[in-house]
């Protein structure tokens, strides 16, 4: 027989605590009904006959006499099923778009099943953006995780909107290709324009979105990325599917993580957050990639905004540790009207060399990418000394790496919102802004490749 608690002992924020408890288990959902409403909770601290319970939704009107708990015996699961698709839900799963609960579905628990690491298959398919500067410099392989850094007022958005509008992910038809889009703490009218992008897109019948508000509660905002991620674990290694999940805002997730940590009254860490950010944040990016007895696979890409664009941010800092690379958008290029603004310089992607080159992209993709690198590396020390001698005293090489940064912010780095290119355009268009250079220049670039583009 179940028992409910009637007197709560305090409740602190979106906290509350009982005692005299029996028989209860970490993680386990709470139902918490006051004056006919019901609302979800879960276990998430156990100290001898003591219980702390996380709620999800507010906590105003709850009263420590006029509350009744009781728990469920199992821990917070979805339902899910294939119907799910096209559909938005709040960050505790439940349908927010009149489209009805999903009935018939497998049971899943948000928390996600343990990946045995020998399990894992090593990511090599390069997927298309369509993004010149992502598919050439910072290349995302399916399986990967890979964040965008980026800053408040940058158009990062805009940029995830994109990526999802023009990503090639599967060469085996739209139908194995999926979008689970999670929104971490957002705006409305953020939330409403990614909705948007996906209607116009026509891509909204396979995307599957889980929204919190910035007025949503905020312990809501702790459980939104783990229910988005159950969906894409069950839509990829059940349902065989490739999936692109974007979750945005990762730093209003750990602002929330830090927030309940401090309710919790434990010991901060780092700028407040808590000690296990790094653990916590690893539970989330580890749940992407790829196995080898599974069709399907799950690509993540974070968005986090890096506040006073601070990259050593714990948070941008610790997402480097466990993601395989970064985007960084820098303010500077966004200054000059530079769209997408993408800072290639700190930008990389650690499983770039293993999915590019002969039978993946291009036999010329790895030289081109290189001499990109070292030539708009070399243009940042060029300008620095014209700041100082001024332009017209520069040697006549250092003027070409001049007007070698000029068209190549104008042209390579530059497109526009619905211009998608192709990875062969991408690396031509490359080729004809090296040629700005003097060919000793290129020293980055297999004499072969040179000279069969000399001939052409």
């Amino acid at each position: 027989m179940k028992k409910e608690y009637l007197v709560l002992d305090k409740i602190e924020g979106p906290l509350i605590q009982l005692s005299g408890i029996e028989d209860v288990s970490y993680g386990e959902v709470v139902k918490i009904k006051v004056e006919g409403s019901i609302k979800t909770g879960k276990v998430i601290k156990i100290e001898k006959d003591v219980v702390i319970i996380q709620v999800f939704e507010s906590t105003t009107g709850l009263s420590t006499n006029n509350t009744s708990v009781s728990f469920s015996g199992s821990p917070f699961e979805l339902s899910l099923s294939k119907d799910i698709l096209g559909r938005t839900f709040n960050g505790i799963g439940q349908p927010i778009d009149n489209g009805g609960e999903i009935f018939g579905g497998k049971e899943h628990n948000i928390n996600g099943r343990p990946i045995n690491p020998v399990a894992r298959k090593y990511p090599r398919d390069f997927i298309q953006t369509g993004i010149s500067s992502i598919d050439a410099l910072t290349t995302i392989i399916r399986g990967q995780k890979i964040p965008i850094f980026s800053g408040n007022g940058l158009p990062h958005n805009e940029l995830a909107a994109q990526i999802v509008k023009q990503a090639k992910i599967s060469s085996e038809g739209d139908n194995d290709f999926g979008i689970v889009f999670a929104a971490i703490g957002v705006k409305h009218d953020d939330a409403d324009f990614f909705r948007k992008s996906f209607e116009k897109s026509d891509a909204l019948d396979r995307v599957v979105m889980y929204i919190n508000h910035a007025d949503d509660p905020i312990a809501e905002r702790i459980t939104t990325p783990r229910c988005a991620l159950t969906a894409a674990e069950y839509l990829a290694f059940e349902e065989n599917m490739h999936i692109l999940v974007i979750m945005t805002d990762i730093t209003s997730y750990s602002e929330a993580l830090r927030e309940i940590s401090s309710a919790r009254e434990e010991v901060p860490s780092r700028k407040g957050y808590p000690g296990y950010l790094y653990s916590d944040l690893a539970s989330l990016y580890e749940r992407a990639g790829m196995l080898k007895d599974r069709k399907g696979s799950i690509t993540l890409i974070p968005i986090l905004t890096m506040p006073n664009d601070d990259i050593t941010h714990p948070v941008p800092d610790l997402t480097g540790y466990i993601t395989e690379g970064q985007i960084v958008l820098g303010r500077e290029l966004s200054r000059k009207n530079i769209y997408p603004p993408v800072n290639v310089l700190p930008s990389l992607s650690r499983l770039m060399k293993d999915g590019i080159g002969e039978g993946f992209t291009r036999e010329d993709h790895p030289d081109v990418a290189n001499q990109l690198f070292s030539s708009y590396s070399k243009v940042q020390e060029v300008r620095a000394l014209s700041q100082i001698i001024g332009e017209d005293d520069l040697s006549d090489t250092d003027k070409k790496y001049m007007d070698f940064g000029r068209e190549f912010e104008k042209r390579f780095i530059t497109q526009g919102h619905e211009e998608n290119r192709d990875i062969n355009e991408t690396l031509d268009l490359a080729w004809e802004l090296l040629r700005i250079l003097p060919e000793d220049e290129l020293d980055r670039i297999d004499p072969d490749f040179l000279n069969a583009k000399n001939k052409e």
